[in-house]
This record gives structure tokens, sequence and C-alpha cells, in this order.
């Protein structure tokens, strides 16, 4: 990103829809940042536009500004005025409960996010710096001018927080787990970089799932038919089912991405007897596949494992893709060849006292999340990485 002096003459505009922009503007803006990722795509956002998923009646309203020079779109900030904090996957309930309690509004906010998707990338779409901090500036103004009580942006690359940081935003940590491909031939030569628990674990829960008579077919977004995806929705809401909870995404807005983005998307299907009975979802790029949804609806001993890790992870060793982001949480994944990765995201409260509290309890909780990784890494599962910490100390 250069730095331009002096600033271009920018104009900005607040919209309320991306059917506003152009499908070429948007990706030719995304293409140009360094932290892209496909859920950034004018095909997925509007995906959930489209059909009704993320829209004001769900209590995701778009209001995404933009920054422009002339007819060029310099920048913009996927931004929503939310009326809940549902599908964010950073939570801030007990902070709306404060804000209640004392007899303020939490309610509406301002977030940016890809809506249910806790996936790591660029929020401030920019093609210089001035045009970033164009993007700041206009979105404190809408904070300050909207009355809304805070402003959130979510999984941010560190150096995006960091500049926002400068800005008065206050900063958290968070942790996911992520699987790094270094080089492997074979899902063996994965396996043998790990102690030998592991590894005997891992064999163990595989074997498991084939003594069941469980086989697996993956599916390229191109091959994949309408049953297809019939079949994955039934898995997906079956686990919304099981926790008690309500589907965010339907069966519109997985058609819409089968059509617009199929060459990001990947589906693993297990099959038992010729019965499809679990599925995983899977969007990838060259460089990274992102696991993001799951469902069964026979349930087997590891089956959750081989379908959504195990089978992702030979996917990647075939495939030379580099990293497999597993989703959010999880330390269950460590024990199957993920590591720790910190994960950030930006704050900005309009009532200063609010501020000053919140602050606080992120500085806490800083500190908790530092022991956390501490205690995650003497547990690593990998033989490498304990020769090096036993030789550290």
């Amino acid at each position: 990103m250069k730095l331009e002096s002096p600033a271009p003459h920018y104009r900005m505009r607040i919209i309320t829809s991306l059917s506003e922009i152009a499908p070429t503007l948007w990706d030719s803006l995304v293409a140009d940042q360094i932290y892209a990722n496909p859920f950034l795509s004018y095909a997925f956002l509007s995906a959930l536009e489209e059909s009704g998923s993320a829209i004001e009646k769900t209590g995701w309203q778009t209001c995404f500004i933009t920054i422009w020079d002339g007819e060029q779109l310099e920048a913009a900030l996927p931004l929503y005025e939310k009326t809940h904090s549902y599908g964010e996957y950073v939570f801030d309930w007990a902070w709306a409960r404060a804000f209640e309690r004392h007899g303020y509004d939490y309610y509406p906010k301002l977030l940016s996010a890809i809506p249910f998707t806790p996936v790591t990338g660029s929020r401030m779409l920019a093609r210089s710096e001035h045009a970033q901090r164009a993007l700041i500036a206009a979105l404190q103004e809408l904070q300050q001018a909207g009355e809304y009580s805070s402003s959130h942006l979510l999984f941010l690359p560190e150096e995006q927080a960091k500049l926002l940081k400068e800005e008065g935003y206050l900063l958290r940590k968070a942790v996911q787990f992520h699987w790094e491909n270094q080089g492997y031939q074979c899902f063996e030569d994965f396996l043998d970089t790990l102690d030998k628990k592991k590894r005997k674990n891992i064999r163990a829960e595989r074997r498991k799932v084939q003594d069941a008579g469980i086989e697996f077919r993956h599916v390229r977004g191109q091959e994949m038919q309408d049953g297809d995806w019939r079949f994955f929705k039934s898995c997906y809401d079956q686990t919304y089912e099981e926790h008690h909870s309500t589907p965010y995404l339907n069966l519109d807005f997985f058609l819409h991405i089968g059509k617009s983005m199929s060459e990001n998307i990947h589906l693993i299907i297990a099959l038992r007897e010729g019965k499809k009975i679990a599925a995983s979802l899977l969007i990838h790029d060259t460089q990274r596949l992102y696991g993001r949804y799951w469902g069964c609806l026979e349930t087997h001993a590891c089956l959750h494992f081989e379908t959504a890790y195990y089978q992702s992870i030979e996917f990647c060793i075939q495939e030379r893709i580099a990293i497999f982001e597993g989703g959010a949480q999880g330390e269950h994944k460590m024990a199957r060849g993920f590591l720790p990765t910190t994960t950030w995201s930006a704050h900005h409260l309009s009532h200063p006292e609010f501020s000053d509290a919140v602050s606080n309890f992120l500085e806490r909780e800083s500190k908790d999340i530092a022991l956390y990784l501490d205690d995650l890494y003497e547990h690593t599962p990998y033989k490498i990485l304990k020769h090096i910490e036993a030789s550290a100390t």
C-alpha cells in the first residue's frame, strides 16, 4: 500500500446495498489487498444480502462506507448497523448488559465484519494509506453523527489493528487454531512430525471410522448439483438443532455461492453403505482452506474429526494449500495438529466511562490470553517444537 502526497480529493458515500456498486469495481479493490480472501468477494457478500441472510430484518443493516476519487473506488469498509450481537464470534454480550444496567442503549452499534464468518482478512479495503485513514475518519464521524454506542472491527490483520489503535480504538486478542502445511507429500508425512501419542491417537480415530464402513466422496464446487447442496443443508441445519439454535444461513445463500464462486468451494461427503450421512463444506483459495460448516445425520465415533479435519488436511496436502483454518475456538484441534494463532479486533465506545471500563477489562483479558497461549505451546503436538522448547530450557 503506497503513501501518496498530497492526499487526493475524496468523496465519501454510504451504500445500503452492495448492488449499488459494480461487481468489477468491488472485486478490483479486493484484489489489491494483501489480506484478501473469498469472503470479501462481491459474490460472497452479495449472496448474504440477496438470500436475506444478512439484511435489516435479521439485524444486519448494510451501511458500507465507500471512498471515491472520481469514478474510482479507492476504499471501502464492509459495515453493518447491528441490533444484536449474534453471528459475530467476538463476544460483547457483557458489555451490552452493562450498558443496559446503567440505562444506556448498546444497540444499534456499528460492526465491520463478514457476517457469520470468523476469518481474519482486510476490513479497511484501501488502495493507499490516505484512503485507509479516510475510512477511519468516516467511520468515526458516522458513529458520532448516528449516536451509535460503539463501533467494532472484527478479525483484523494485526497491521490494521495497530493502525486503529493509533486512532483511539481498543484492541482485543483472541485465539484460533490453524494447521500449517510443511510441504507434506502425504498424510503419513504429517503424522511423522507429531509425537508418538498424538500420532497413535489419530490413527486410532481414523481406524474407527473405517471400521464403521464409512467412505468419503470429495466434490469440487463446479461439480456440485442442487441435490448436494440440499443434503449439505440438512446436515448444517441438524448441527444447529442439536445446539438448540436457529441456522443463520438459508438454502438460497448456499445455492447463490454455488453458482457465483464454485471455484472456491469443496464439499466432503461421508457415506455408509452408500447412504450419505455427513458433510463438511470448505471454502478455499490457492493459499488457504477454511473449514466453515459441518453436520451429520448419523452419529459415529470420530466421524466429525475425520470429515471436518483429516479429510481436509489430505485435501490441503494434495492441493499444496499452505494453511487450514479450522474455524472458531476448539482446543481439541491441537491434538490433531493445529497450532494456536492470535486474532485481533478493534473497538471504540462512545461513552468515555464505559470506554475506560472496557479498556481495563481488555488489559486484564490480554494478560490472560498471553498466559493461555504460553500454556498451549507447552502442549504442542509436534516433536520438533518440543525439542526446541527442551533445548531452550
